[in-house]
């Protein structure tokens, strides 16, 4: 799925919804796959591991992402 670079800012933090979407909020998902997915990836290192923001805060940086869906080939 690609995205175009303007959709997201240069820096900042996603949330997990921000990046596999959320049907409740119509939030589109940037990687089109399942959340559990994305957490079993993040565990095996085949996706950015997370910045914990607070006690239950967990976000991944901008930076982080837009790396990942070039490399998954997403966005030439």
């Amino acid at each position: 799925m690609a995205i175009k670079s303007a959709t997201l800012p240069e820096t900042g933090f996603l949330r997990i919804w921000h990046i596999v979407g959320n049907k409740k909020t119509n939030t589109p998902a940037l990687i089109p796959i399942s959340r559990t997915t994305f957490l079993n990836g993040v565990k095996t290192g085949k996706y950015p591991k997370p910045i914990k923001l607070g006690a239950r805060t967990t976000a991944w940086r901008v930076e982080d992402i837009k790396a990942l869906i070039i490399e998954m080939g997403g966005q030439k």
